[in-house]
C-alpha cells in the first residue's frame, strides 16, 4: 500500500455531505481522509460494503435524557450496520448510560446483550468515571460513572495497551506457588515500571476538562476528549478507518484525526455537523492518507 502525505491544512481536507445526494450512496475509500456526512446513520451505512471500518467510538442518545433535535434512535437497525460494516477484528466502543427514574432504565446492559445476540463478543465492559460530577441523589450515592462497552467482531486484531507506572519496581523476593499448608513460598521476580492501565478510566468533565472548544458545548451532550483518544489509541493504529454514526461535536473525530487516523463522522442534525466541522477545521493539520489497495 502506496502511503501519501498531504501538506494542505485540515480545514481544506474535511468534506460535508448530504446522505439525500445520489453521488454518496457509496463511500469511496480512496478519498479517507475526514468526512462528515448529514443524514441518517442507517441510511448512510447501508450504501456501505462489509467489513470497512476498523474502529467505532460514539456516545448514543440513550434513553431519550436530552432532546437531540427531536431525533429518532433506531437502535437494532444501528446495531445491525454498525456489525456489518465492521472488519473482523475490529471494535466497537459504545458509551452509554441509563436512565435514573424510580430506578434504573437498565438500557445499557439490555443494548450488550443485543450486541452479543447478532454476533459481537463483549470484549470488554468498562467504566468511565467523571471525576467531577455535579449531580447530587437524595436518596442514593452520586452517580459519576457510564457504562463503556467494548465490542469486538472476533478476536481484537489491534490492542495497544495504556501504561501507567507502578509504584514500585525492580527485583524483590515475590510469593509464590502458595500451597494448602498457608506457607508462603519465595523467589527472585522483577516488579515493572509500568503496568496496564485498569477498566476503569477516570476523566474530568465541563469546560477545560472535556474539552477546551467552547464551540462543542452547544451540542448538549459532550464526553471528553482524552476518553475518545484513549479508545483511539488502544484499539486501532494509524492509517485505520474510524467511524462515529452519531458524531455530535465531533470529538471522535478531532482526536482520531490528530492521532493520524481516518474518520467517518454522521449525525442527522446539520446543526450538530457545521459544529463538528467547525471543530476540524480549526485544528490546522497536515493529516497522512492511505489510498485503498
Amino acid at each position: 500500500m502506496q502511503q501519501i502525505e498531504s501538506a494542505l491544512p485540515l480545514k481544506a481536507q474535511v468534506k460535508i455531505e448530504n446522505a439525500n445526494s445520489k453521488s454518496i450512496t457509496r463511500y469511496d475509500p480512496s478519498q479517507r481522509i475526514g468526512k462528515l456526512i448529514v443524514g441518517n446513520c442507517v441510511d448512510v451505512m447501508r450504501g456501505w460494503p462489509d467489513d470497512m471500518i476498523q474502529l467505532t467510538v460514539t456516545s448514543p442518545p440513550y434513553d431519550k435524557l436530552r432532546d437531540y433535535k427531536g431525533y429518532d434512535f433506531p437502535f437494532e437497525e444501528i446495531a445491525a450496520e454498525l456489525f456489518r460494516v465492521t472488519a473482523p477484528g475490529g471494535v466497537v466502543v459504545w458509551v452509554v448510560g441509563d436512565r435514573i427514574n424510580g430506578g434504573r432504565s437498565l438500557t445499557s446492559f439490555r443494548q450488550a446483550i443485543t450486541f452479543q445476540e447478532i454476533g459481537f463478543s463483549a470484549h470488554d465492559v468498562m467504566i468511565y468515571q467523571k471525576k467531577n460530577t455535579p449531580f447530587m441523589r437524595s436518596n442514593a450515592y452520586t452517580n459519576a460513572y457510564e457504562m463503556m462497552f467494548v465490542l469486538s467482531k472476533g478476536k481484537p486484531k489491534t490492542f495497544n495497551p495504556l501504561k501507567i507506572p507502578t509504584q514500585r519496581h525492580g527485583y524483590e523476593l515475590l510469593t509464590h506457588n502458595k500451597l494448602p499448608d498457608g506457607v508462603n513460598k519465595k523467589k527472585l521476580g522483577e516488579l515493572k515500571k509500568e503496568k496496564t492501565r485498569t477498566n476503569i478510566w477516570s476523566y474530568a468533565v465541563g469546560l477545560g476538562g472535556t474539552t477546551r472548544d467552547k464551540i462543542a458545548f452547544q451540542h448538549p451532550a459532550v464526553f471528553p476528549e482524552k476518553l475518545a483518544e484513549d479508545h483511539i489509541l488502544s484499539w486501532s493504529n494509524p492509517g485505520d478507518l474510524v467511524l462515529d454514526p452519531m458524531c455530535g461535536s465531533g470529538t471522535t473525530g478531532k482526536m482520531a484525526l490528530m492521532n493520524d487516523r481516518d474518520f467517518i463522522g454522521i449525525d442527522i442534525s446539520p446543526e450538530y455537523i457545521e459544529i463538528a466541522r467547525q471543530r476540524l477545521s480549526d485544528l490546522g493539520l497536515s493529516i497522512k492518507s492511505q489510498p485503498a489497495i
